[in-house]
Order: structure tokens, then sequence, then C-alpha cells
């Protein structure tokens, strides 16, 4: 059979039988298409040790928009959908390479940047909240720490996902998997006067109120991407005079540190942040040495 053949059903599989999300699919599509842009049209029992060696050093050396090669983490992902595509051509007895084979290039642990309790007052002090926008502002800054939210999961929320009175909702992630979010007192407190303030019935819980999309075909305002969101973060960050890179992810990353640093366990972190392996949620736990340096010196008995 060829490449281009077994993607294709591969990539129907992902959508039909696995459930994936469009963008997981569309991922997928990208890093397997890397391999046909550098061998051309093959057949799957031509996917070889040595050709995957020569594509690493292809992918190695290939430029991207800046001029600057790919992460080792990027590269990574193209041998991840290489290795997820091979197991399901096993699964079929195709001939081709055994997806064991393929092994992933070793990464630095990446480096968790994250906000004080000072930074964060700050950064949430700086919304202008007598107006619309930004009591949604401050709505958003405060939900996104409170709950350890992905950007991507926030943008998705409508107005009947909340509940304020309880404080917990469940939100669909990453794999299309469900979990339970909870929210501080204080986030839903912002949430409610935000909503208090807008006399639309549009239904997504963040909308837009400025620029030519404002307003779709009906009339009704449009939902706040994540890129807004992420200008929006970083923008206030610099008013409140915060000079680290500041992004939404930041204050999930501010979210896990703190619940680490106030004596949280890993596991419960975990399914917080809905991490499917615990080795993503062990990024933080770098962050927490000296937290535990400082318990042990304080605690232990000295002999």
């Amino acid at each position: 059979m060829d490449y281009e053949t077994a993607v294709a059903q591969f990539l129907e599989y992902l959508e039909l039988e696995q459930n994936r999300s469009s963008k997981t699919i569309q991922n997928y599509s990208h890093y397997l298409t890397r391999l046909s842009d550098f061998a051309g049209d093959i057949k799957l029992s031509e996917i070889n040790d040595e050709l995957v060696r020569k594509w690493r050093m292809w992918l190695n050396r290939l430029p991207t928009s800046n001029n600057e090669e790919l992460s080792k983490m990027t590269q990574n992902y193209h041998l991840i959908a290489l290795r997820s595509f091979l197991r399901f051509c096993a699964k079929r007895n195709w001939e081709t390479m055994q997806p064991d084979k393929i092994e992933l290039a070793r990464t630095k642990r990446p480096q968790v940047t994250f906000l004080t309790p000072e930074e964060l007052e700050r950064l949430a002090a700086q919304p202008d909240t007598t107006k619309l926008n930004g009591m949604r502002d401050r709505a958003i800054i405060e939900l996104l720490f409170s709950s350890g939210l992905r950007v991507s999961e926030l943008v998705g929320l409508d107005r009947d996902h909340i509940n304020t009175k309880r404080r917990e909702f469940m939100v669909r992630g990453k794999g299309q998997k469900d979990r339970p979010i909870f929210i501080s007192a204080e986030a839903a407190d912002w949430i409610d006067k935000y909503l208090a303030m807008r006399q639309d019935n549009t239904k997504p819980l963040f909308i837009r109120y400025s620029g030519s999309k404002k307003v779709d075909n009906s009339g009704n305002f449009t939902r706040l991407t994540a890129r807004s969101i992420q200008r929006m973060v970083a923008r206030y960050a610099l008013l409140a005079g915060i000079t680290k890179h500041v992004s939404p992810h930041t204050l999930r990353h501010s979210f896990a540190t703190d619940l680490l640093m106030n004596g949280a366990d890993l596991r419960s972190v975990q399914a917080m942040l809905g991490h499917s392996n615990i080795a993503t949620t062990q990024i933080y736990t770098h962050v927490t040495d000296p937290h535990l340096k400082a318990v042990h010196e304080k605690f232990h008995r000295k002999k």
C-alpha cells in the first residue's frame, strides 16, 4: 500500500473511531505530510530505520518561518505522529516499520514560568472594571488563575456552562476528555458582575466588544479567540510592570504551582489540569523543591 492512502485511512480512523478533535487530526496530518515532503511518493514497505534516520536529519535542519531550526519538542511531535500511524498499520498487518523502533529525542525539561501572589494581584488590578470590556477581562484573569483552564477551553465556554453558585462545572479538554473544573468565590463573583453588566443574550461567555468581527451575520456578538486573550493578558502584564513573559498558560502554571506549594498532591493536580500522563505534571516538581527544602530545614530534627 502507498503511504498517502494509508495516512488518509489513519486520519479517518482518528476522526470516526478515536473521536479525536479536528485540531488533533489537523496536527497529525501536518506532521505526517512532512514525511512525504521529504521522501516523495513511497510505499509503506519503504519506511525503515534508514529512511526515518534521514528524515530526522532533514527535520533537524528544516528552517522555520523565523529562519530558526525546529525545536526538539516539535521534532518529537513528528515522531509521535509517525509512531501512532505505524501502530495503526501494525493492527492492520500492513508491512512497514515497527513503531517501537522509533525513539524520541532527549529534550530539556521545560522551564515553568509562574507569577508570585504580588504579581497576580498587580495583573488582576489592571483592567478598568467601570467598563464592560474591563469587567470581562478581570473575570477572564480571575477564572484562568482560579481554574487552571487552558485558553482553548476558556474560549469555548458558554453562559450555561458556568454555575457560579456551586462554583464547579465540566469542561471537555484535550483528547475529548471531560473533567470537573472548580473556581474560587472571588472568580465566581467577578463572573457574576460581568454577566450583570451585559445587556445581550449572546450564548458565549466571553465575547468581543470591538473590531470588524465583533458581531456575526445574525447580529450576535462573537466569541473571543485564544489569540485575543493572549494579547490581552500580555498587555495587562506590561501595564503591571511584570518583566517576565506572561500568557494565559502562565496563569495555568501559576494555578498548578500555587496548589503544590500549599500542599496539594501531584495526582490531584494532574486531574485538575487534565493531564493524561503524570510525567506532564511533574514539570512543576522542581518549582516546589525550594519549598520542600524550607520545610526540611524548619521541621527536620537536627542531630
